[in-house]
Order: C-alpha cells, then sequence, then structure tokens
C-alpha cells in the first residue's frame, strides 16, 4: 500500500546500510554498549559544551567587555597565552577522550 508522499522519499537511501552486522545475543552484551554509548554521549556533550563556554571567553575577553585572565597575566598578550593554553587543554581532553573509542 502506497501514498501519494512516495515520490519524496530520498532516492537511494538505505535505512539497513549501517546496522551492525552481530546482533546482541545477551543482556549483558547490551547493557556493556548501552553503557559506553551513554558514556560517549556524555563525553562529547560535556566537550561541547566546555567549547562553547571558552569561545564565549574568547569572544568577551577579544571584544574587551571582560578581563577574567587579568589575575593569570598582566599584559593583554600574556591573557591571550593564558587563553591559548586553555584552548590547548580543551583539545586535550577532546583527544584523551577519542582514545580507545
Amino acid at each position: 500500500m502506497s501514498d501519494d508522499k512516495d515520490s519524496e522519499q530520498p532516492m537511494h537511501s538505505d535505512p539497513d546500510k549501517e546496522a551492525i552486522d552481530e546482533p546482541t545475543t545477551s543482556s549483558a552484551q547490551e547493557a556493556d554498549e548501552t553503557a559506553w554509548m551513554m558514556k560517549e554521549g556524555v563525553t562529547i556533550g560535556l566537550i561541547a559544551i566546555g567549547a562553547m563556554l571558552l569561545l564565549a571567553l574568547g569572544l568577551l575577553q577579544g571584544t574587551g567587555l571582560v578581563d577574567v585572565l587579568a589575575p593569570i597575566a598582566d599584559t593583554n598578550f600574556g591573557q591571550w597565552i593564558a587563553f591559548g593554553v586553555l584552548v590547548l587543554v580543551v583539545i586535550a581532553v577532546f583527544a584523551w577522550s577519542r582514545v580507545g573509542v
């Protein structure tokens, strides 16, 4: 039975194209996979939130609206160095979260 929206379906799309070849056979395996997916989702979410906060801090720092890094560095150049270190920390945390995936 087809409806009049069949022509609007995307062409050459196979929903099972990237399906897992081996289905989950035990509840323990399913629990492990679910825990892994939850860990990955939470990790990526937290890193994305941290990156957005860092971007906002950089934009506020660049326009001169805030001077949050002043206690760390006295000069404008030193504050940008401190901001760069924060960026490297976020990148390192993201890389560390991808290890073993």
